[in-house]
């Protein structure tokens, strides 16, 4: 049965693997946790594997079911979203999957350096206007250095050509180690059971007939980051929920 968002944020509230920490919440209240997570909370010292902009949660609670050794945390802002994954991890009885509902531009506020292992990046709005808000611009970059062990991997999915594009300009440019890169996944033979764990507007993209692009990468502790100054291509079709990106002809 369907519920409300009231109903959704009230169950939030209770999950005992459920954190919330949006930016009104954040300033005043230190977060214990930060440097903790894996014997504060996962009982455990596997590595943690986060998932930013986890929307419903799919890849968090599909990779926590397929990897029970490493510990999976699904980060958004959007809790009526995160309420799926995290009301399925709950009744699944899952003990290494977790959920942070904070704003990713503070993300580095709680993890400590090294703790981190791998991130997803699972179909993240390209920010087309500004280069700054990209959840794969250097920007982004040097936040998760705080956090990520060096030479980390980075995972990119998408539907965006724009955010395929551009992150594959910036890894250039920036010398990254690359260790998969193509742009329609799906017909690439490398849709092995991990890359193909579909998220809710992932088959949406599919059912319109576009290809899904993936890219992952190491990212190293040192080292000065620059931003691609490069002209790309901008998607012409209509996100969902999203606003129409016309009149827009480059990104810098």
């Amino acid at each position: 049965m369907s519920k409300g968002k009231l109903q959704k944020f009230a169950d939030m509230a209770r999950y005992p693997h459920v954190f919330e920490y949006p930016y009104s919440v954040v300033d005043d209240v230190p977060f214990d946790m930060k440097g903790r997570w894996r014997e504060a909370f996962f009982g455990n010292a596997h590595p943690i594997v986060l998932e930013l902009g986890c929307g419903r949660g799919e890849y968090t609670v599909g990779l926590g079911r397929m990897f029970p050794d490493k510990n999976f945390i699904g980060v958004d802002i959007k809790g009526a979203r995160m309420w799926t994954g995290a009301t399925q991890s709950l009744q699944e009885g899952m003990k290494n999957v977790a959920f942070l509902r904070t704003n990713i531009e503070i993300i580095d506020r709680f993890f400590a350096p090294g703790e981190v292992d791998e991130i997803w990046l699972t179909f993240s709005d390209p920010q087309m206007k500004k280069a700054t808000k990209r959840l794969t611009s250097t920007w982004f970059m040097e936040r998760y250095r705080k956090f990520l062990k060096d030479g980390g991997v980075v995972h990119v999915k998408t539907d965006s050509r724009f955010m395929f594009t551009y992150t594959c300009y910036m890894v250039e440019k920036n010398r990254l180690p690359v260790l998969v890169s193509t742009d329609d996944l799906y017909h690439a033979g490398l849709a092995d059971d991990i890359l193909g764990i579909r998220t809710y507007y992932e088959q949406q993209w599919l059912d319109r007939g576009i290809t899904i692009k993936y890219i992952a990468f190491r990212l190293p502790a040192e080292g000065v980051l620059q931003e691609p100054d490069v002209e790309i291509e901008l998607d012409e079709y209509r996100s969902y929920n999203r606003s129409k990106r016309s009149g827009l002809k480059t990104s810098k």
